[in-house]
Protein backbone atom coordinates (compact mmCIF):
# COMPACT_ATOMS: atom_id res chain seq x y z
CA UNK A 1 0.00 0.00 0.00
CA UNK A 2 1.41 3.36 -0.89
CA UNK A 3 1.61 5.73 2.65
CA UNK A 4 0.25 9.05 2.77
CA UNK A 5 1.88 12.21 2.93
CA UNK A 6 2.60 13.32 6.42
CA UNK A 7 4.72 15.87 8.07
CA UNK A 8 6.37 13.91 10.83
CA UNK A 9 10.00 13.04 9.95
CA UNK A 10 12.98 11.41 11.94
CA UNK A 11 15.86 12.51 11.29
CA UNK A 12 18.44 10.69 13.63
CA UNK A 13 19.00 7.68 11.58
CA UNK A 14 20.42 9.84 8.89
CA UNK A 15 24.02 11.16 8.98
CA UNK A 16 24.45 15.26 9.21
CA UNK A 17 26.65 14.87 5.84
CA UNK A 18 22.93 14.34 4.40
CA UNK A 19 22.01 15.64 0.74
CA UNK A 20 19.00 16.66 -0.23
CA UNK A 21 16.81 18.21 -3.20
CA UNK A 22 14.11 19.22 -6.17
CA UNK A 23 15.61 17.80 -9.19
CA UNK A 24 12.99 19.02 -12.32
CA UNK A 25 13.01 16.36 -14.78
CA UNK A 26 12.18 18.26 -18.02
CA UNK A 27 12.19 17.53 -21.83
CA UNK A 28 9.84 17.15 -24.89
CA UNK A 29 6.64 15.17 -25.09
CA UNK A 30 7.37 11.32 -24.99
CA UNK A 31 10.45 11.34 -24.38
CA UNK A 32 10.61 8.93 -21.52
CA UNK A 33 10.46 11.48 -18.17
CA UNK A 34 7.39 9.00 -16.59
CA UNK A 35 9.52 5.79 -17.07
CA UNK A 36 12.47 7.28 -15.76
CA UNK A 37 10.97 8.54 -12.69
CA UNK A 38 9.57 5.13 -11.87
CA UNK A 39 12.54 3.28 -12.40
CA UNK A 40 14.30 5.29 -10.40
CA UNK A 41 11.62 4.73 -7.44
CA UNK A 42 11.60 1.34 -8.71
CA UNK A 43 7.95 1.26 -8.60
CA UNK A 44 4.87 3.10 -10.42
CA UNK A 45 3.34 6.03 -9.73
CA UNK A 46 3.87 8.18 -12.94
CA UNK A 47 1.76 6.65 -16.45
CA UNK A 48 2.77 6.27 -19.56
CA UNK A 49 2.02 5.64 -23.02
CA UNK A 50 3.41 6.14 -26.32
CA UNK A 51 1.20 9.32 -26.57
CA UNK A 52 3.04 12.59 -26.55
CA UNK A 53 1.69 15.39 -23.68
CA UNK A 54 0.61 11.90 -21.50
CA UNK A 55 2.24 13.94 -18.42
CA UNK A 56 -0.33 17.05 -17.50
CA UNK A 57 0.70 17.79 -14.01
CA UNK A 58 3.75 18.22 -12.20
CA UNK A 59 4.43 14.56 -10.43
CA UNK A 60 6.57 14.55 -7.30
CA UNK A 61 8.38 11.01 -6.41
CA UNK A 62 10.74 10.79 -3.50
CA UNK A 63 13.89 8.74 -3.04
CA UNK A 64 15.32 8.23 -0.08
CA UNK A 65 19.41 6.60 0.32
CA UNK A 66 21.65 6.23 3.18
CA UNK A 67 23.04 9.64 2.05
CA UNK A 68 20.57 11.84 -0.43
CA UNK A 69 17.15 12.02 -0.33
CA UNK A 70 16.07 12.87 -4.02
CA UNK A 71 12.90 15.19 -5.04
CA UNK A 72 11.66 14.50 -8.20
CA UNK A 73 9.40 16.56 -10.38
CA UNK A 74 8.26 14.81 -13.06
CA UNK A 75 7.09 17.42 -15.36
CA UNK A 76 4.77 17.53 -18.64
CA UNK A 77 6.73 18.36 -21.59
CA UNK A 78 7.71 21.65 -23.07
CA UNK A 79 6.02 22.14 -26.18
CA UNK A 80 4.51 25.40 -28.06
CA UNK A 81 0.93 25.22 -26.70
CA UNK A 82 -1.92 25.42 -28.80
CA UNK A 83 -5.19 25.61 -25.99
CA UNK A 84 -5.05 26.09 -22.45
CA UNK A 85 -4.64 22.74 -21.32
CA UNK A 86 -1.08 23.05 -23.43
CA UNK A 87 -0.27 26.43 -21.96
CA UNK A 88 -1.32 25.04 -18.24
CA UNK A 89 1.00 21.93 -18.85
CA UNK A 90 3.88 23.93 -19.81
CA UNK A 91 3.24 26.66 -16.95
CA UNK A 92 4.17 23.60 -14.85
CA UNK A 93 7.12 22.97 -16.52
CA UNK A 94 8.64 25.87 -16.21
CA UNK A 95 7.49 26.76 -12.81
CA UNK A 96 9.49 23.62 -11.65
CA UNK A 97 12.33 24.86 -13.65
CA UNK A 98 12.66 28.67 -12.23
CA UNK A 99 11.68 28.04 -8.53
CA UNK A 100 11.73 24.78 -7.57
CA UNK A 101 14.70 22.55 -8.43
CA UNK A 102 18.19 22.63 -7.59
CA UNK A 103 19.47 20.41 -10.11
CA UNK A 104 17.59 20.11 -13.91
CA UNK A 105 17.54 16.75 -15.48
CA UNK A 106 17.19 17.56 -19.37
CA UNK A 107 16.43 14.18 -20.51
CA UNK A 108 16.52 13.82 -24.42
CA UNK A 109 16.13 11.24 -27.08
CA UNK A 110 19.28 10.23 -28.86
CA UNK A 111 17.59 7.84 -30.67
CA UNK A 112 16.72 10.77 -32.85
CA UNK A 113 18.48 14.45 -34.08
CA UNK A 114 17.43 17.23 -32.07
CA UNK A 115 13.90 18.04 -32.83
CA UNK A 116 12.34 21.96 -33.10
CA UNK A 117 11.00 21.19 -29.77
CA UNK A 118 14.44 20.56 -28.26
CA UNK A 119 15.53 23.84 -29.83
CA UNK A 120 12.36 25.45 -28.32
CA UNK A 121 13.18 23.78 -25.00
CA UNK A 122 16.85 24.89 -25.27
CA UNK A 123 16.12 28.64 -25.91
CA UNK A 124 13.30 28.68 -23.32
CA UNK A 125 15.42 26.73 -20.69
CA UNK A 126 17.90 29.94 -21.21
CA UNK A 127 15.80 32.44 -21.09
CA UNK A 128 14.19 30.82 -17.64
CA UNK A 129 18.25 30.45 -16.35
CA UNK A 130 18.84 33.80 -17.11
CA UNK A 131 15.79 35.56 -15.52
CA UNK A 132 16.18 33.68 -12.12
CA UNK A 133 17.82 34.09 -9.23
CA UNK A 134 19.62 31.54 -7.68
CA UNK A 135 20.71 29.20 -10.43
CA UNK A 136 20.55 25.39 -10.38
CA UNK A 137 23.01 22.81 -12.31
CA UNK A 138 22.14 21.62 -15.64
CA UNK A 139 22.76 17.84 -16.46
CA UNK A 140 21.91 16.09 -19.74
CA UNK A 141 20.30 12.72 -19.85
CA UNK A 142 20.81 10.81 -22.96
CA UNK A 143 18.18 8.38 -22.91
CA UNK A 144 17.39 5.38 -25.18
CA UNK A 145 21.21 5.01 -25.90
CA UNK A 146 20.47 1.69 -25.93
CA UNK A 147 19.22 1.35 -29.51
CA UNK A 148 22.15 3.09 -30.75
CA UNK A 149 26.13 1.91 -31.18
CA UNK A 150 28.98 3.76 -29.15
CA UNK A 151 29.80 5.23 -32.08
CA UNK A 152 26.63 6.66 -33.23
CA UNK A 153 25.31 7.48 -29.43
CA UNK A 154 28.59 10.01 -29.36
CA UNK A 155 27.75 11.71 -32.17
CA UNK A 156 23.86 12.13 -31.74
CA UNK A 157 25.15 13.47 -27.92
CA UNK A 158 27.47 15.79 -29.37
CA UNK A 159 24.61 17.02 -31.59
CA UNK A 160 22.63 17.59 -28.06
CA UNK A 161 25.94 19.53 -26.21
CA UNK A 162 25.86 21.94 -29.20
CA UNK A 163 22.61 23.40 -27.91
CA UNK A 164 23.61 23.52 -24.46
CA UNK A 165 27.08 25.26 -25.07
CA UNK A 166 25.45 29.13 -25.57
CA UNK A 167 23.34 28.11 -21.85
CA UNK A 168 26.49 27.73 -20.14
CA UNK A 169 26.99 31.22 -19.14
CA UNK A 170 23.48 30.94 -17.89
CA UNK A 171 24.00 28.08 -15.98
CA UNK A 172 25.29 29.10 -12.61
CA UNK A 173 29.20 29.52 -13.77
CA UNK A 174 29.49 25.76 -15.32
CA UNK A 175 32.32 25.03 -17.56
CA UNK A 176 30.57 22.14 -19.18
CA UNK A 177 27.09 20.06 -18.87
CA UNK A 178 27.48 16.55 -17.73
CA UNK A 179 26.00 14.23 -19.38
CA UNK A 180 24.14 10.50 -18.09
CA UNK A 181 24.01 7.86 -20.67
CA UNK A 182 21.16 5.73 -19.58
CA UNK A 183 18.41 3.47 -21.52
CA UNK A 184 14.74 4.74 -18.99
CA UNK A 185 13.43 1.53 -20.42
CA UNK A 186 15.59 -1.17 -19.44
CA UNK A 187 17.27 0.38 -16.00
CA UNK A 188 20.29 0.96 -17.57
CA UNK A 189 22.62 3.64 -16.06
CA UNK A 190 19.72 4.82 -14.02
CA UNK A 191 21.63 3.84 -10.88
CA UNK A 192 24.95 5.76 -12.39
CA UNK A 193 22.32 9.16 -12.99
CA UNK A 194 21.71 8.77 -9.47
CA UNK A 195 24.95 8.42 -7.89
CA UNK A 196 26.00 12.18 -9.91
CA UNK A 197 22.58 13.60 -9.00
CA UNK A 198 23.73 12.87 -5.31
CA UNK A 199 26.97 14.62 -5.66
CA UNK A 200 24.79 17.93 -7.43
CA UNK A 201 22.59 18.15 -4.48
CA UNK A 202 23.16 20.26 -2.39
CA UNK A 203 23.40 19.66 2.11
CA UNK A 204 20.28 19.67 3.41
CA UNK A 205 17.81 17.84 5.58
CA UNK A 206 14.93 14.93 5.07
CA UNK A 207 12.21 17.02 3.34
CA UNK A 208 10.05 13.60 4.00
CA UNK A 209 10.14 10.65 5.65
CA UNK A 210 12.01 8.04 4.31
CA UNK A 211 9.34 5.38 3.24
CA UNK A 212 7.46 7.95 1.40
CA UNK A 213 7.67 7.73 -2.40
CA UNK A 214 5.29 10.41 -3.33
CA UNK A 215 2.88 13.16 -2.14
CA UNK A 216 0.14 12.63 -4.72
CA UNK A 217 -2.90 10.95 -3.25
CA UNK A 218 -4.51 7.92 -4.21
CA UNK A 219 -7.31 9.51 -5.39
CA UNK A 220 -4.76 11.78 -7.86
CA UNK A 221 -2.74 8.06 -8.71
CA UNK A 222 -6.52 6.12 -9.23
CA UNK A 223 -7.37 8.45 -11.50
CA UNK A 224 -4.42 8.89 -13.79
CA UNK A 225 -4.56 4.93 -14.40
CA UNK A 226 -7.59 5.20 -15.84
CA UNK A 227 -6.98 7.75 -18.33
CA UNK A 228 -3.53 5.97 -19.09
CA UNK A 229 -5.40 2.99 -20.02
CA UNK A 230 -7.77 4.73 -21.76
CA UNK A 231 -4.86 6.25 -23.68
CA UNK A 232 -3.63 2.87 -24.32
CA UNK A 233 -6.92 1.08 -25.14
CA UNK A 234 -8.51 3.83 -27.17
CA UNK A 235 -4.91 4.32 -29.41
CA UNK A 236 -5.03 6.77 -32.25
CA UNK A 237 -9.48 6.55 -32.07
CA UNK A 238 -9.30 9.72 -29.60
CA UNK A 239 -6.30 12.05 -29.05
CA UNK A 240 -6.00 13.98 -25.50
CA UNK A 241 -9.43 15.05 -25.17
CA UNK A 242 -9.54 12.63 -22.21
CA UNK A 243 -9.70 13.63 -19.04
CA UNK A 244 -10.50 11.65 -15.35
CA UNK A 245 -12.03 12.42 -12.45
CA UNK A 246 -12.76 10.34 -9.44
CA UNK A 247 -16.03 11.25 -8.31
CA UNK A 248 -16.56 8.39 -4.90
CA UNK A 249 -13.61 6.87 -2.74
CA UNK A 250 -15.32 4.37 -0.27
CA UNK A 251 -14.08 1.97 1.61
CA UNK A 252 -16.35 -0.61 1.96
CA UNK A 253 -14.38 -2.85 5.00
CA UNK A 254 -10.73 -3.62 5.13
CA UNK A 255 -11.19 -5.66 1.98
CA UNK A 256 -13.08 -3.42 -0.11
CA UNK A 257 -12.47 -0.19 -1.69
CA UNK A 258 -15.09 1.62 -3.64
CA UNK A 259 -14.07 3.81 -6.64
CA UNK A 260 -16.21 5.68 -9.04
CA UNK A 261 -14.38 7.87 -11.70
CA UNK A 262 -15.92 9.80 -14.45
CA UNK A 263 -14.06 9.78 -17.87
CA UNK A 264 -14.36 13.23 -20.00
CA UNK A 265 -14.63 13.86 -23.55
CA UNK A 266 -14.95 16.81 -25.58
CA UNK A 267 -17.39 15.59 -27.90
CA UNK A 268 -20.63 12.97 -28.14
CA UNK A 269 -19.10 11.40 -30.85
CA UNK A 270 -16.26 10.43 -28.59
CA UNK A 271 -18.48 9.76 -25.78
CA UNK A 272 -19.35 6.69 -27.91
CA UNK A 273 -16.26 5.69 -29.06
CA UNK A 274 -15.03 5.43 -24.89
CA UNK A 275 -18.15 4.06 -24.26
CA UNK A 276 -17.92 1.12 -26.69
CA UNK A 277 -20.65 -1.14 -27.79
CA UNK A 278 -22.86 -1.76 -25.20
CA UNK A 279 -20.14 -0.63 -22.69
CA UNK A 280 -17.72 -2.76 -23.66
CA UNK A 281 -14.53 -0.45 -24.00
CA UNK A 282 -15.46 1.29 -20.99
CA UNK A 283 -15.58 -2.31 -19.39
CA UNK A 284 -11.68 -2.75 -21.42
CA UNK A 285 -10.73 0.05 -19.64
CA UNK A 286 -11.83 -0.81 -16.22
CA UNK A 287 -10.73 -4.21 -16.08
CA UNK A 288 -7.10 -3.00 -17.35
CA UNK A 289 -6.67 -0.51 -14.72
CA UNK A 290 -8.85 -2.37 -11.80
CA UNK A 291 -5.23 -4.21 -10.89
CA UNK A 292 -2.71 -1.43 -10.53
CA UNK A 293 -5.00 0.31 -8.38
CA UNK A 294 -5.99 -2.71 -6.46
CA UNK A 295 -1.88 -2.90 -5.68
CA UNK A 296 -1.79 0.36 -4.71
CA UNK A 297 -4.91 0.38 -2.18
CA UNK A 298 -3.95 -2.99 -0.82
CA UNK A 299 -7.78 -4.05 -1.16
CA UNK A 300 -10.13 -5.46 -3.68
CA UNK A 301 -11.54 -2.69 -5.89
CA UNK A 302 -15.03 -2.24 -7.34
CA UNK A 303 -14.67 0.31 -9.95
CA UNK A 304 -17.19 2.13 -11.48
CA UNK A 305 -16.98 4.34 -14.84
CA UNK A 306 -19.11 6.53 -16.14
CA UNK A 307 -18.49 8.68 -19.40
CA UNK A 308 -19.59 12.49 -19.80
CA UNK A 309 -18.83 14.94 -22.21
CA UNK A 310 -17.49 18.75 -21.55
CA UNK A 311 -17.37 20.39 -24.77
CA UNK A 312 -13.94 21.92 -25.48
CA UNK A 313 -12.79 21.66 -22.03
CA UNK A 314 -9.39 21.96 -22.96
CA UNK A 315 -9.99 25.56 -24.24
CA UNK A 316 -12.17 26.91 -20.94
CA UNK A 317 -10.33 27.98 -18.09
CA UNK A 318 -13.33 27.29 -16.05
CA UNK A 319 -13.86 23.71 -16.82
CA UNK A 320 -9.96 22.78 -16.51
CA UNK A 321 -9.90 24.10 -12.98
CA UNK A 322 -12.69 21.76 -12.55
CA UNK A 323 -10.81 19.30 -13.65
CA UNK A 324 -8.27 19.93 -11.34
CA UNK A 325 -5.77 21.74 -13.65
CA UNK A 326 -5.06 25.22 -11.93
CA UNK A 327 -4.36 27.77 -14.20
Amino acid sequence: MMPEATTEVEYDQFPEALRSGFVAVIGRPNVGKSTLLNQVLGQKIAITSDKPQTTRDQILGIRTDADAQFIFLDTPGIHQPRNKLGKHMVNVAEQAIASDSDVILWLVDVGSPPTEEDRYIAGRLRELLEAAGELPFLLLGANKVDSLGTVNAGERIGEFLSLLTWLRSASGGQESVPVQTLSAASGEGVEELVALLAELLPPGPLYYPSEQVTDMSMRFIAAEIVREKALQLLRQEIPHSIAVSVTEWNERGPEMTHVAATIYVERHSQKGIVLGGKGSMTKKIGQAARPEIEEMVGTRVYLELWVKVLQRWRRKENLLRRLGYHM
